[in-house]
């Protein structure tokens, strides 16, 4: 009898110890964890929950989740030739800069990633594509406000000004703007132009020899 009960009780032990090996390994399989590079949002059932620096247990069918990248992406920005940038004094300029963003480490502005832009941060050129017109229209604001001589000696400014104006549109997707790198920054070549600025910048450049050569005679007279 008692060996009965003892057999009774290791079949109900191993079991047991079965069933929570099985649970323990589907668990196992279905406990998703963040990283510090990639977090991610699960949505479905019992709403949505932004897991960073942690885990979550995902559901098949129940659930979804949408990854976020945490890291530090640059976004770099051309526009020349035709497309160039025009200064206040109605001049061309071409400019290249660069742009690091990457997503707030908050719970707010993840959930705002995932909802606004998807898995596109996982993408550095989907995300490009994505939020490209955001600085071109801070480049090309701010660009309107200075002139061309401006550009080139307060250089800090500009990207200042440019920072300034696109961190409002990148919050609104989780993100923000680390710095901005200006790259290039060059007058565009001539051909570029309508014909009424390229007449107007070949007179500027003429007037500005002639007063140069008529200042050097008269320091030379002296």
């Amino acid at each position: 009898m008692l060996s009965s009960n003892m057999y009774n009780v290791l079949i109900i032990a191993g079991i047991i110890f079965l069933a929570l090996f099985v649970i323990g390994l589907i668990l196992a399989r279905l406990y998703r964890r963040s990283s510090k590079e990639i977090s991610f949002v699960r949505t479905g059932f019992g709403g949505e929950h932004v897991i960073l620096g942690g885990g979550a247990i995902v559901l098949p069918v129940l659930h979804e989740i949408i990854p976020v990248n945490m890291n530090t992406l640059r976004l770099e920005v051309r526009r020349a030739e035709d497309q160039a940038l025009i200064t206040r004094d109605r001049m061309r300029v071409d400019v290249m800069a660069e742009f690091y963003v990457r997503v707030k480490p908050t719970a707010e502005s993840i959930a705002t990633a995932a909802q606004t832009l998807g898995q596109k941060t996982m993408s550095p050129n989907e995300l490009k594509n994505l939020v490209e017109g955001k600085f071109v229209d801070s480049l090309r604001a701010v660009a309107a406000e200075m002139a061309m001589e401006e550009l080139h000696e307060k250089r800090v400014d500009f990207v200042q000004k440019v920072q300034q104006v696109v961190s409002e549109d990148l919050f609104k997707n989780g993100l923000e703007l680390e710095t901005v790198s200006l790259t290039g920054l060059d007058q565009t070549s001539f051909r570029y132009f309508n014909p009424q600025q390229a007449l107007q910048v070949k007179m500027e450049i003429f007037f500005k020899i002639l007063f140069l050569l008529y200042f050097i005679q008269n320091n030379s007279i002296f």
